[in-house]
């Protein structure tokens, strides 16, 4: 896993998404793997599937298939870490900007930043909250999700599926 450390994990992204989910940085797992959210502990697969975005239970080695629903996934930061915080202030800053261009060329819907943390700091916007966000990168609209890592313990896997579904609607209006 030490050997993974600071790798990439490509982009599962394409132009005219409904929704381009946008983790913090890959972990440990995920730049091993090269597959985004492949902690087995990690509830972005399933949160994906209950609040109805996908028809059946994705694994991480299907995330091409994300593809097909009008969805994708990236990362706030690109390089890989063992945990978040591990980031700086200036890696989520510089995060944001590469992220606002990547969302100005690939004009997805609906953006889904997930982790407010992340948000905030990547953003500059210390009054986010979960949910839709005033702001948009070009004609995109902007939703923050809560982080789903098996450590945001304070969101259930029922709440986190209600939230994904929140925004399922949204996406679908």
């Amino acid at each position: 896993m030490r050997a993974a450390r600071d790798r990439l994990v490509p982009d599962v992204a394409a132009d005219g998404l409904h929704v381009l989910f946008c983790g913090i940085n890959p972990g440990l797992m995920s730049a091993a793997t090269g597959r985004h959210f492949a902690r087995p502990g990690n509830r972005f697969w399933p949160a994906l599937h209950r609040s109805g975005f996908t028809p059946r239970l994705l694994v991480p080695s299907e995330q091409e298939e994300l593809l097909s629903y009008g969805l994708g996934v990236t990362n706030v930061v690109a390089r890989a870490s063992a945990r978040a915080d591990e980031l700086s202030a200036e890696e989520y800053l510089q995060g944001g900007r590469l992220l606002g261009l990547k969302v100005d060329r690939l004009r997805p819907r609906w953006l889904a930043v997930l982790g407010v943390t992340a948000y905030r700091v990547a953003f500059d916007d210390r009054g986010a909250k979960v949910g839709p966000q005033a702001r948009t990168i070009g004609g995109t609209r902007v939703w923050v999700l809560p982080n789903p890592s098996g450590l945001n313990a304070h969101w259930t896997p029922a709440a986190l599926a209600e939230e994904f579904a929140r925004l399922r609607e949204a996406a679908r209006g």
